[in-house]
């Protein structure tokens, strides 16, 4: 064997090895049993980095053994490739869309396959493929067909300068992210996916996804929000005629009500702008915030004073004051809330700036003062006080008379509401899915026929002017009407990229030219055995793809509704962040501006740490994620350059337990380079023959035991600390036989593949160890046939012996006597006492 191990050649040869065997390619009509393991699969921005890495090596350890304890296993890899940051770039960059993202795959994948990932890349895709997206829309009017889909006005951010709708967090401050202008709240046209339909059954569903983490289910089941409560109408005080129905999961602190609040878009505040320009502009206003209910949390509570009054259903006389306000969402219940200031913080915060009471109704102790005095409002458990008959009950008795006084008096009902609203699609946007909808003025909706699928997105667009650019697209969105013929207009919507990411995983399993997915093949698959991705998805792309899967049984397409049995949200890598004071401009008396260094632009001398080259300072920040914009990210591209694939991969694994966060540092890599370095070491002195000392051979067969458990529960640094463990013995032994030997190897070959193959070549093994098994266990070998005994003369520690596990009590007196040590310490006294505990002491009395 040679006696260095060169990552470069060993990684580039048995990359290529891989290849040109398809050692890696799914067989569908495989005998073995199948497994499915996935990592969520990644937008293509240009660059990997390491996070990228420590997500792709997990999938990739557990694939590789996977396949070695006899499995068909599917580990396949595509491009999330729709959305914003390609338009953003088209912008700036002056560049189609397309040929951005192309590019980045291109680049991203190259990166990827120096990394030795056992991917399927015959499957590979990007969902801006048209063979993908024709698909997707063949989907969605398949849900169509099926009464999942409408269409309805709905609220949106709206950029009056760039002249396009745009997503929650391009809004900073209510403005603008590009042009700064302020937010605008409008009313459009939109595409909806009903998966209010399935809120039941998603959440019943997750009771069956014992492999999912319990902080996950626990967000799934928060997002979807099930609550009971009482939905009444208000009854107006004259002059005003019309009631106001509110919907509230506490009826409980009905008696605690000061105030009735509406949305800015309720039929009354509507009705009353019309000839009230105070409320008018008030309704402006609110057109200017937010659009979720996140937002509105956070922003200022701002109201109008109606001047209508609406009647407390048990309080004689009681008169509550309705508002405008822009807490308020008309999408959310019924566009009008009960404000109960003591037991609510937004109704608190609105009722400290508008000086209405704040009555105190549920206690937790002795304090039962009607006068709330708090600054945060209390919503915990307790008695009801100051509640007329309600007092002394609990909440829960408390919110069922209520709802029981209510339905009996008949102004009122019980009611099961869920937080969980409907999908709206409609992204007015270029770069995604077109929307397969044709519309006739004397049709109305009509789908696209199924053989012109797909509908393609042009590729003559210009993004010089603010907007949707199929929208101003000169002969895309006119066609003729697919149902009488006449001239008609294409969808210029186009679909939200969750959609995009809600399917992706059974196209993988399946993907014939003529439909989505053959069903019996995907099946053959389906669900995924383990999906590992970042827990910043647990809600909304866990539950869209639980949805679509629900919505794809639902019109028959496929017999499966949860897309993933099990689930693992891996930690995040992180590194220091750099900055540098840098002058905004000449003069001492000018500010400065910190600015970001990456960790390529710093060095560490005597003195402190600088910016590389020069002498100017920099001050080192905390440990955070790896982030573009805090430039704290560590390229892997001089990483395998210089240590190679193999010790980046050890390194992932190492160190933290994969839930938790990884701290990147020089000194973890090296130790890791360290690692594969010791054992090409201990590999090349190995002589054929061999034998092992019977200690090593069962540290050996523990470990195949152990790292197997450990890499099927995902404990990836257990393995690890395992094999050093095996390594360390290995060394002291001074000698292995072939068949210890064949067995390190294949151990750490999910981990440091490209050394295990290097080694299995030079040692004359056949084939590749890629395709090797996974080495029994001599279960013989798992018992310890020895024992260490402490031997003691007067109760201190002369020696210890190893004999023979449950050694007969008077062997093991012979044996201590006879002991070089004990003779000595016992100095020709005869023993008085000797006291035996089985495998463990001798204590000799002198």
């Amino acid at each position: 064997m040679t006696p260095r191990f060169s990552p470069a050649e060993a990684d580039a040869r048995w990359q290529a090895a891989w290849d040109q065997a398809q050692t890696f390619v799914a067989d569908d009509h495989s005998s073995k049993p199948k497994r499915y393991v996935l990592e969520m699969f990644p937008y293509p921005s240009g660059r990997i980095h390491m996070g990228h890495v420590r997500n792709y090596t997990m999938g990739d350890v557990l694939a590789r053994f996977l396949r070695m304890t006899g499995h068909e296993v599917l580990h396949p890899m595509g491009w999330d490739a729709f959305g914003m940051p390609a338009e953003n770039a088209a912008m700036e960059k002056k560049v189609h869309p397309g040929q951005w993202t192309y590019a980045n795959i291109a680049a991203m994948k190259a990166q990827l396959k120096r990394l030795g990932l056992a991917f399927d890349w015959s499957r590979e895709f990007a969902t801006c493929d048209p063979d993908y997206y024709g698909h997707e829309q063949a989907l969605f009017l398949e849900l169509l067909k099926g009464g999942l889909v409408y269409r309805k006005e709905s609220a949106v951010n709206w950029d009056p300068v760039d002249m396009t709708v745009l997503a929650n967090e391009q809004v900073i401050d209510g403005r603008g992210w590009r042009s700064g202008a302020l937010v605008e709240k409008r009313k459009l046209s939109q595409w909806f996916l009903k998966i209010t339909d399935f809120a039941d059954d998603l959440l019943a569903g997750l009771g069956s996804l014992d492999q999912w983490p319990d902080k996950v289910r626990l967000m799934q089941e928060n997002w979807i929000g099930k609550s009971e409560g009482l939905q009444f109408a208000f009854s107006p005080v004259a002059p005003f005629d019309q009631g106001i129905e509110v919907y509230s999961t506490r009826p409980d602190t009905i008696f605690g009500a000061s105030f009735v609040a509406i949305a800015a878009d309720h039929p009354i505040a509507r009705a009353l702008a019309e000839g009230n320009a105070e409320a008018a502009a008030f309704i402006e206003l609110c057109k200017q915030g937010g659009t979720t209910a996140a937002e509105l949390e956070t922003a200022e509570k701002l109201g109008f004073d109606t001047g209508y009054r609406m009647r407390h259903p048990f309080g004689a006389g009681v008169e509550l004051p309705v508002y405008i306000a822009n807490f308020v969402l008309m999408d959310y219940g019924t566009g009008a809330v009960m404000g109960v200031p003591a037991h609510d913080q937004r109704d608190l915060d609105f009722a400290r700036k508008y000086g209405l009471d704040v009555r105190r109704v549920v206690a937790d102790g002795e304090t039962v003062d009607p006068v709330f005095e708090g600054t945060d409002a209390y919503t915990g458990p307790g008695k009801l006080v100051n509640s007329d008959f309600l007092n002394d009950m609990d909440v829960a008795a408390a919110k069922r008379a209520v709802i029981d006084r209510a339905e009996a008096g008949g102004w009122g009902k019980g009611t099961t509401v869920w937080r969980l609203r409907d999908w709206g699609v409609s992204r007015q946007r270029y770069w995604g899915t077109p929307i397969p909808i044709v519309h006739c003025d004397a049709c109305g909706v009509v789908p696209v026929p199924t053989e012109q699928l797909p509908v393609k997105l042009p590729d003559d667009v210009s993004f010089d002017i603010p907007g949707n650019p199929l929208d101003r697209h000169p002969t895309w969105k006119h066609v003729d009407c697919p149902a009488c013929g006449a001239p008609a207009r294409r969808e210029t919507d186009t679909l939200d990229t969750f959609v995009d990411s809600s399917w992706y995983f059974i196209r993988f399993a399946s993907q014939p030219d003529d439909k989505p997915f053959d069903r019996a093949v995907a099946e053959s698959w389906l669900p995924v055995g383990q999906y590992i991705g970042g827990v910043e998805h647990a809600i909304l792309h866990l539950l869209y793809a639980r949805f679509w899967t629900r919505a794809l049984n639902h019109v028959g397409l496929i017999d499966l509704k949860e897309p993933f049995a099990g689930l693992f949200t891996q930690g995040m890598v992180t590194h220091e962040t750099y900055q540098v004071k840098v002058p905004l401009a000449q003069g001492d008396q000018q500010p400065v501006n910190k600015q970001y260094a990456s960790p390529a632009e710093i060095e560490r001398r005597p003195g402190g740490v600088f910016l590389k080259g020069t002498e100017v300072p920099i001050e080192v920040g905390r440990v955070e994620k790896m982030s573009k914009s805090k430039k704290n990210t560590v390229d892997p591209e001089p990483i395998l350059d210089r240590y190679g694939a193999d010790a980046a991969r050890w390194f992932m694994l190492s160190d933290s337990p994969p839930e938790r966060d990884l701290p990147w540092s020089e000194a973890g890599i090296e130790g890791a380079e360290r690692f594969v370095k010791r054992v090409w070491k201990l590999i090349a002195a190995h002589e054929a023959g061999g034998t092992s000392p019977t200690a090593l051979t069962r540290i050996v067969h523990r470990t195949i035991a152990g790292v197997a458990d450990d890499i099927t529960a995902l404990q990836f640094n257990k393995a690890v600390a395992k094999l050093y463990t095996l390594l360390g013995e290995a060394e002291k032994a001074k000698g292995m036989s072939d068949a210890d030997m064949d067995a390190l190897l294949l151990l750490i070959s999910p981990m440091i593949p490209h050394l295990a193959e290097e080694a299995w070549s030079q040692l004359g093994r056949p084939g590749l160890i890629a395709d090797a098994a996974w080495p029994l266990v001599d279960a013989a070998m798992l018992i310890d046939a020895e024992s260490t005994i402490a031997v003691q003369v007067n109760g201190k520690l002369r020696d210890t012996i190893v004999l023979p596990k449950g050694v007969a009590k008077e062997d093991a007196e012979a044996a201590a006597l006879a002991s070089e040590k004990i003779v000595r310490a016992l100095e020709g006294k005869a023993p008085r006492k000797i006291i035996v505990v089985p495998d463990r002491l001798v204590n000799i009395v002198a």
